[in-house]
């Protein structure tokens, strides 16, 4: 099966091309039968086709291949957001035309029974891109980072609980036990197989302290290289799961007080491939303003940290997802944390759940962060509260001017309609909680 390499550290845009135009022999010999072509959706999950691979080879590497507008301006459950003719948004929903996908061949991917899944870049039929698309706003951010210098490396932390119907496959935290995870081993092994022949190239994999929560890490690598991997990894997690009867859900809050992250390891090269995060364990100047900041915008861009109702439980009552805004050193309880020391100095900032789309969650680090480079940010000292994150959906609508101002007005527009929408559903729903308390007024 064919695979593109991922290769570990920082690349920039132009060695990604020079990646993908190497993989592009694959296709022509006819290596590869199947392809999913994948595009990013605004819900952390894909929307797909699939082709043959020499349909793709012979038409759509040349001539791009068509996916409806609405993708970018849907809710969780695939209906059209109602937006008015105003909107930034409102072409995407005006009549449900094609966009074209643009397969990147630097994504190539061995899926589950046979089939090669490729990410794709979406863009108007004039060529114009879509900026709505997450992974096209990761791309703009990545280039004006070039633009300074700096090519971000990145590692993407999410966990995942595993449950069948008699409940999580763990009754009870594991945290790095072997121990009690006795249900999840026939799931495990199948996976660890379709993970290896994937490509992806996995780190670690652990047992995590809520029931049946487990994390598989990717390596680090290129910011949008670990945020297309997260997604087809999560791909292939589900799909290995349902083989057994089993669901992988990436639920912020699974239960108060639990929570599951999108945790994101990042840090700084030059253009060249030269270190720029720091010594030991302290911070570049560089790195101490792009983390100051990240610090300045985090509650603003709290729409792209928490974009469901359910991230609220998350921030509000799993205590290592921590509101307060502030940075430590190797301090798991500070929403951002310094980690490592020397060559593998990063920050890893702790915001996001893992419902959060994650070619945005980085989009957004890397504006906050560029903007506090650009404006030589000096850093709050460690342990210094600098606020705090929305505590509820609709205090987040407040800081979209700000999210307009560093992602771009279709985002903002997109951002505001997704959280209203889910601010809709929620006032509309009845729920146990709902009932619970009812019944205590009988």
């Amino acid at each position: 099966m064919v695979r593109a390499p991922r290769p570990v550290g920082p690349r920039t845009l132009a060695e990604r091309e020079t990646a993908a135009r190497g993989m592009r022999a694959a296709l022509d010999r006819g290596d590869v039968p199947r392809v999913l072509l994948l595009v990013p959706d605004p819900h952390a999950r894909f929307a797909a086709v699939e082709l043959s691979g020499r349909f793709v080879t012979v038409e759509v590497l040349s001539g791009g291949y068509g996916i409806c507008t609405y993708v970018f301006a849907w809710d969780v459950e695939r209906e059209a957001l109602p937006l008015g003719a105003d909107s930034p948004l409102a072409r995407y929903v005006d009549g449900y035309g094609d966009l074209r996908m643009r397969p990147d061949l630097a994504t190539i991917t061995a899926l589950p029974d046979g089939v090669c899944g490729i990410v794709c870049d979406v863009e108007w039929p004039d060529g114009e891109p879509a900026r709505a698309a997450p992974r096209r706003v990761l791309t703009e951010q990545l280039t004006a980072l070039e633009s300074l210098g700096y090519v971000p490396s990145a590692g993407l932390e999410h966990e995942v609980v595993f449950s069948d119907a008699d409940g999580p496959l763990s009754a009870h935290g594991v945290d790095y036990a072997i121990g009690g995870t006795e249900r999840m081993r026939p799931l495990l092994r199948d996976l660890r197989v379709a993970l290896e022949r994937s490509g992806l190239g996995v780190e670690s994999a652990r047992a995590e302290c809520h029931p049946g929560q487990y994390e598989i890490v990717l390596r680090h690598r290129d910011a949008l290289a670990a945020c297309d991997d997260a997604l087809l990894q999560q791909l292939i997690v589900r799909s290995v799961a349902a083989e057994h009867g089993v669901s992988a859900a990436y639920l912020a809050a699974p239960e108060p007080g639990q929570g599951c992250s999108c945790h994101v390891h990042l840090s700084l090269s030059t253009v060249a491939g030269e270190p720029a995060s720091g010594d030991g364990t302290a911070l570049s100047p560089v790195m101490a303003s792009f983390l100051a900041g990240v610090l300045r915008d985090a509650a603003a861009l709290a729409p792209v940290w928490a974009p469901t109702w359910n991230s609220y439980v998350r921030l509000r009552t799993a205590p290592f997802s921590p509101r307060e805004l502030r940075w430590g050193v190797d301090d798991r309880t500070a929403s951002v944390r310094v980690a490592g020391r020397d060559a593998s100095l990063r920050l890893e900032f702790r915001f996001a759940g893992a419902d959060a789309q994650p070619h945005l969650v980085v989009a957004a680090l890397l504006a906050a962060g560029r903007a506090g480079v650009e404006e030589a940010l000096p850093l709050p000292p460690a342990g210094e509260v600098l606020g705090a994150l929305p505590g509820a959906p609709w205090e987040a609508l407040s800081g979209l001017d700000r999210v307009a101002k560093l992602l771009g007005d279709e985002v903002a527009a997109q951002q505001e309609a997704l959280l209203r929408a889910e601010l809709a559903a929620g006032c509309s729903a009845v729920t146990d909680w709902q009932r619970r308390r009812g019944a205590l007024r009988a």
